[in-house]
């Protein structure tokens, strides 16, 4: 019941902690209905919500990222109508939309309510929103895996390998348009790993040859595309970008223009 969600986070003080807690509890429901819609015998989990799920990333997230990688019985819209059934049912006032007529399924959730509630905002009508997507023509490669998840909720998942997921990050940082501190994040923690995560560069080379621009660089050449990259990006913006979404605040110190520099020449050195 949605009482459990508002017990769950009513000890939390800090107002943005609380938020998402929310949000990650809400995410924790959606995964759940998915299991119970046995999505995951198509669908994989993916992006930076996977790492905070499976591998336990210290850092919030917004949304729910998948890959398609099963389409014989995918039925987009029968998990959508389950999942706003579910949220109905455990009392919550929600707002449910879809669109899959694209190469990205998108479902929008947005809840009344439960900011009012937790005194996280004055207006009653405000929303808490968290958006789905499933790509329905990942680049192949990746390595698929199954996971029992216990967070919040008990649900198990298929999702992609650290290898493809960190490939995944690394096709968003070098080809994305717009600054995006918590790929910056995700990347100094992949590197921080032991043991050492290389990517899969299958994976990468299969997404790099889907990008409407032409690529000139080898997948193994990231390093120094990320290098190059970081000397033109606004390190106040990035911090600024992380900062809301940090589980310990402190960790932004980590994202510094010269402990990324250094991890990259190193790797960019052998």
């Amino acid at each position: 019941m949605k009482e459990s969600l508002l017990l769950a986070v009513k000890d939390i003080k800090d107002i943005n902690q609380k938020l998402n807690y929310v949000r990650e509890y809400l995410q924790a429901f959606i995964l759940r209905s998915l299991h119970e819609s046995k999505a995951f015998q198509n669908i994989s989990f993916v992006g930076g919500t996977a790492l905070r799920f499976l591998y336990n990333l210290p850092r919030f997230s917004e949304d729910l990222d998948f890959s398609l990688e099963n389409k014989s019985n995918y039925h987009f819209e029968k998990w959508m109508h389950k999942l706003k059934k579910d949220f109905i049912y455990e009392n919550y006032n929600i707002d449910l939309t879809w669109n899959n007529t694209g190469v990205v399924h998108v479902g929008w959730i947005k809840i009344r309510d439960v900011l009012k509630e937790l005194h996280l905002s004055p207006l009653r009508d405000q929303k808490l929103s968290i958006k789905i997507e499933i790509d329905s023509q990942p680049p192949p490669g990746a390595v698929l895996e199954r996971k029992l998840v216990q967070k919040h909720l008990l649900f198990a998942v298929m999702h992609h390998d650290l290898s493809s997921l960190m490939a995944g990050k690394i096709h968003a940082l070098c080809t994305r348009k717009y600054l995006k501190g918590r790929d910056w994040y995700d990347l100094i923690w992949y590197l921080a790993q032991k043991p050492k995560i290389a990517p899969n560069l299958i994976q990468l080379k299969n997404a790099l040859s889907q990008n409407q621009e032409k690529i000139e660089w080898q997948p193994k050449e990231w390093p120094a595309i990320l290098l190059k990259k970081l000397d033109t990006i606004n390190h106040e913006q990035l911090i600024k970008d992380i900062q809301p979404f940090l589980e310990h605040p402190a960790d932004e110190s980590l994202i510094s223009k010269e402990y990324l520099t250094s991890a990259l020449k190193k790797l960019d050195a052998t």
